[in-house]
């Protein structure tokens, strides 16, 4: 257990429905020392906010007195994996609904074509024996546990259907009535079958997070007393030096110390085009080392790595619960003790009307039956884990269920310009100056290769690729928004904007005015540079708009949704970009912390605003939207400041988010009405008597695969 606030993780055993999930999720919440609680059933796991000191031994009680297990996983401990945990229960359930089917078929058999003969009858008790209370055992422990809890489940409907038709067969038997042995142990099998394939579906579900999982590198060549030696990665510690041949995976992340290669890094971003890198870049573990040999100092294992952090981001949001889900938690926690109180008034009801007990049991049964909330619980958590996964794939990290909802009300979408709509990578394209311009560009220069602003060091690259050697000034200092000004040979330099010329003091030329529109007109970025009281040149960078832009901006209109730019870039400049992609409105000239004003304007004029930003300069912003998309590169996965981490500067990936979080949120809008509409219906015919036991056990499980399957059409996702 962690020694502080964070979120806890504890293995739930027992959970067969919803209901068993949401009264786990209400006992934990009221514990001393729990600020918050969130059970999930299709996981199999609880999630709590526990505060340092509380008894876990104490939780575990309260659970355990309710018919349940909690396991809370010690630091260090590694979980189950998906695969794992579902391949177990995938044989459980086979080993059952078979062992259960050889009895059961042979039982039907005697039933409808055997001869109507008390040794028939006494067969069938034998065959049905074991189905009922061997086979079927789990869902009798079960309820009998939620008994004692004053508590009623899925597994509550079952045991009490199975055993009042077993039990009314066995009176029958020696009472020359008809008997429904075959009903019983009918009911079973059927159930266990739908165990089984619901099962299998879940784990196809989990197929994302087994998938990246399953991606990491099995060992690594480290260099160890200067010899290479192969060890398993987890065994490796920060610091070492691996080496990694064309080919081979890379072990864990790091930076190159040597060498130089293309990697495929498509299990981070999505992207399939190979990036180069060489000495000093940053390297992810599990991306593929194409072409040189690399040596690599590691810098991060274990649960710090970049695919760690997307398996822990992606487990995250298919733990967490989407508010649409309350609903359905509110209604499974009633359902139950209403359905068994319908069932009671079906059985004397049609024992009041027909005087006949057989048909009172069957269609009481019938009522139990077909009212298990299976495919309500299945409904929202199945189509959250298939969503999450997928986007995981796609390079699309939700970090939360919450997101998928919130997906479907965005109207309005805001892109930082730089680095999101344009690749970021500034160059230096125009100098206009009177001076002798290796002067000229060695005091601009030197002064704005001390900044880590993008213009900046477009800028220092420039200069340097002109043959320029660049010196170190004696003091730099930014001024947010506008420029930058330092000292370098006792020349006081300023860098930027026409205003923050103007505050300093310094007189700006027509020449250089006029030179500024033009290249401001072209789409590039202009500024001004200057000292001693005049403005001695003017100076361009251009940022190339990514080839991807304008189409996602076509995407996001045919999803109904304005587009907006929002840039700390003068108007002309601004307004070039936002044509050549199709933005519908354009917000310059804005300060990096008057971003999130902007998106709380827009919000006032009552949009509904997703903001896609680098995470960084734009925290405030990603905070403030109604949904915040922050572009990561491999390096800050875990952005707290937006709910949706892209994992490429691909601004593709932005509308790709939308159409899935939305798509997902529809699939489980389907899953839920499927559901609803399944009970609302199907019970009044069993209390009609228009449906038998069987059909009804058989129609209840079809209903649970059918809401699992629906789901499963995400992974088809593109």
């Amino acid at each position: 257990m962690s020694q502080d606030t964070d979120r806890d993780i504890f293995d739930v055993e027992g959970m067969t429905c919803a209901s068993c999930a949401l009264r786990i999720e209400r006992i934990l919440s009221k514990q001393d020392g729990v600020d918050e609680a969130v059970v999930n059933f299709a996981g199999q796991e609880a999630r709590a906010v526990v505060q340092p000191g509380t008894d876990v031994a104490g939780l575990q009680a309260a659970i355990q007195k309710i018919g349940y297990n909690i396991h809370p996983l010690a630091d260090g401990e590694e979980r189950e994996t998906p695969v794992a945990r579902y391949a177990k229960e995938v044989q459980y359930q086979k080993r059952n609904v078979l062992l259960a089917a050889a009895f059961t078929l042979p039982l039907m058999v005697i039933s409808m074509l055997g001869p109507d003969t008390q040794a028939a009858k006494v067969w069938q008790l034998v065959l049905s024996t074991p189905v009922v209370f061997v086979f079927g055992s789990q869902f009798h422990i079960t309820a009998i546990k939620r008994l004692r809890g004053l508590d009623a489940t899925m597994d509550t409907l079952i045991s009490v259907g199975s055993l009042a038709a077993w039990g009314y067969s066995v009176w029958a038997l020696f009472n020359d009535q008809p008997v429904y042995f075959e009903t019983a142990a009918m009911i079973i099998t059927l159930i266990l079958l739908g165990r089984y394939f619901e099962a299998r579906a879940k784990g196809n579900a989990s197929q994302a997070v087994t998938k990246l999982l399953e991606l990491g590198a099995k060992e690594a060549r480290v260099l160890r007393d200067g010899e290479a030696v192969m060890v398993d990665p987890v065994d490796l510690r920060p610091g070492e030096i691996v080496v990694v041949l064309p080919g081979e995976k890379i072990p864990t992340d790091g930076v190159i110390v040597a060498g130089r290669s293309s990697i495929d890094e498509s299990m981070l971003t999505g992207e399939s085009i190979s990036v180069d890198r060489q000495v000093g870049d940053d390297v992810f573990g599990a991306t593929i080392n194409q072409q040189g040999r690399l040596e690599i100092e590691v810098t991060r294992v274990g649960p710090n790595t970049a695919l760690a952090q997307i398996v822990r981001l992606v487990e995250e949001a298919q733990a967490s619960k989407a508010p649409v889900q309350k609903l359905a938690d509110r209604i499974a926690s009633v359902f139950v003790p209403v359905v068994i109180s319908i069932a009671i008034v079906v059985f004397f009801g049609w024992l009041i009307a027909t005087g006949e007990i057989s048909t009172a049991v069957s269609n009481g049964v019938a009522v139990l039956i077909i009212a298990c909330p299976c495919a309500l619980g299945l409904a929202t958590p199945t189509a959250i884990m298939v969503g999450s996964g997928r986007g995981a794939e796609l390079g699309v990290l939700f970090k939360g269920a919450e997101v998928f909802e919130r997906s479907r009300t965005i109207d309005t979408v805001v892109f930082d310009k730089t680095g999101t709509l344009t690749r970021g990578a500034m160059t230096l394209s125009d100098v206009i100056t009177d001076e002798d311009e290796a002067r000229f560009l060695y005091l601009v220069a030197s002064v704005e290769a001390a900044s880590a602003h993008p213009i900046g060091k477009g800028v220092a690259l420039g200069a340097e690729e002109r043959g320029v050697e660049l010196g170190t000034p004696d003091e730099v200092a930014a001024v947010a928004g506008r420029g930058i000004a330092g000292s370098i040979n006792g020349v006081d330099v300023v860098v930027g904007k026409a205003k923050l010329m103007a505050d300093q003091g310094l007189h700006i030329s027509d020449r250089y005015l006029d030179a500024l529109e033009a290249v401001e007109r072209q789409g590039k970025t202009g500024f001004l540079a200057g000292w001693e009281g005049e403005v001695r040149g003017t100076l361009a960078v251009a940022d190339t708009v990514r080839a991807t832009s304008r189409q996602t901006v076509t995407t996001l209109h045919s999803l109904d949704t304005e587009t907006v730019m929002l840039t700390g870039d003068n108007r002309r400049t601004a307004d070039a970009i936002a044509t050549q992609v199709g933005i519908d409105t354009v917000l310059a000239e804005v300060l990096p912390g008057d971003k999130a004003e902007e998106v709380a304007r827009l919000q006032a004029t009552g949009k509904t605003v997703a903001f896609v930003g680098d995470g960084i300069n734009d925290a405030p912003a990603l905070t403030r939207a109604d949904l915040g998309m922050a572009v990561g590169t491999g390096t800050d996965v875990a952005i707290e400041a937006g709910d949706i981490v892209l994992m490429s500067g691909d601004p593709a990936l932005a509308a790709t988010a939308l159409r899935l979080g939305r798509s997902t949120f529809r699939t489980i809008k389907q899953n839920l009405f499927w559901a609803f509409f399944y009970n609302s219906a199907a019970i009044p015919l069993a209390a009609a008597g228009l449906l038998n036991p069987m059909i009804a056990a058989a129609a209840m499980a079809f209903s649970s695969v059918s809401v699992v399957t629906n789901s499963l059409r995400l992974r088809k996702f593109e």
